[in-house]
């Protein structure tokens, strides 16, 4: 098969041809039709990731069709079109047990613990208990945009945010996770600030949903989001990573209020200034937010299909396998509105 890979971190990326992968017992091998370019992607690709072993294939949002089926699996059989959390639980633990995969100790990420999707065919191990089945009316390219950002960021807001309707958003940083977590916030019924340093990016917010914009470039964030809501947000994302909206995201809240941290930090920016006494002056909630399991996602799909979320609108461009070449290593740039999905022909 067709792969994009990379020897060393940092290093220029490759296509080549390389073995196709076989399934394991409990596993299956999905066909990729479409592959979502992510900035987890970048932080791979630099070394941020201790799980990866090189040489390495990344991608890890995907939609496909399953080709083979381990000896050991139950619930698929080829031909099902599926997708899957870049997070997969091992089904056995005592947080797979409890139904919170996403933070299974012996998880299996695509593109990080194993070769990713980045490639005409992709392994995906312990598939009864991570697959998910694709509605025939949701196409490959808005499937393969959920895996990481869109999902993600549909836990952020809804189960780990537990937003309510009427409540004061504030999402930092409107890449795809941001973008994501704007529609789905607004979708709930909340009151949407959306923080950005470029006007492309906050047009865009707007459009897919949120009431008021703030050019972190021009403007004192915190300050303003505080005197648009009279005293700070129920709820903030950080949905880029960085010190500086990690602070922001903590100080625009009002009391007891709620933070979630989406976005992931460099190394060389850990440990990120921390306003420790805003948080037990303010009786404040520090919350991280890693993926989402496969059984939250019929709540997600179910509300693409009402139409009540829109995750196309947030795909600003398709590209082929060969672009990854250019375009992985330009994630950090974030001259990029909207997410970039690989389609294969």
């Amino acid at each position: 098969m067709q792969a994009i890979l990379y020897h060393r971190f940092q290093a220029p990326l490759t296509l080549e041809r390389v073995p196709d992968p076989s399934p394991t017992p409990q596993g299956v091998v999905v066909e990729v039709k479409a592959t979502g370019l992510c900035r987890s992607d970048w932080h791979g690709w630099m070394g941020h990731d201790a799980d990866i072993t090189l040489p390495h294939v990344p991608g890890h949002e995907l939609a496909g069709v399953v080709v083979a089926v381990g000896s050991g699996v139950q619930q698929w059989k080829m031909g099902d079109r599926v997708t899957v959390p870049f997070v997969g639980g091992c089904g056995h633990c005592a947080e797979c047990r409890a139904g919170d995969q996403q933070v299974c100790p012996n998880q299996f990420q695509p593109g990080f613990t194993h070769w990713g999707s980045f490639a005409d065919y992709v392994a995906i191990d312990y598939a009864d208990t991570n697959l998910v089945r694709l509605p025939a009316a949701i196409d490959d390219v808005t499937a393969a945009s959920l895996g990481c950002r869109f999902a993600t960021s549909f836990r952020a807001v809804v189960d780990q945010g537990r937003v309510r309707g009427g409540e004061w958003v504030a999402v930092h940083g409107c890449g795809g996770v941001g973008l994501s977590a704007i529609m789905i916030a607004k979708a709930c019924g909340a009151q949407v600030i959306a923080i950005d340093i470029k006007a492309e990016a906050l047009a865009l917010a707007r459009q897919v949903g949120a009431d008021f914009v703030v050019n972190a470039a021009a403007t004192p964030v915190v300050e303003a989001i505080r005197e648009l809501t009279q005293g700070g947000v129920h709820l903030s994302l950080d949905a880029l990573g960085h010190p500086t909206t990690l602070f922001h995201s903590i100080t625009c809240l009002r009391r007891r209020g709620r933070h979630v941290q989406v976005g992931l930090l460099a190394p060389e920016q850990i440990p990120a200034p921390f306003p420790v006494d805003r948080v037990i002056a303010y009786e404040l909630e520090i919350l991280g937010s890693h993926g989402m399991q496969a059984h939250r996602y019929p709540a997600m799909l179910e509300m693409i299909l009402q139409g009540r979320l829109q995750p196309q609108l947030l795909v600003s461009r398709t590209i082929d396998l060969a672009a990854i070449l250019t375009e992985l290593p330009r994630m950090d740039e974030f001259g990029q509105a909207g997410m970039l999905v690989v389609k294969t022909p």
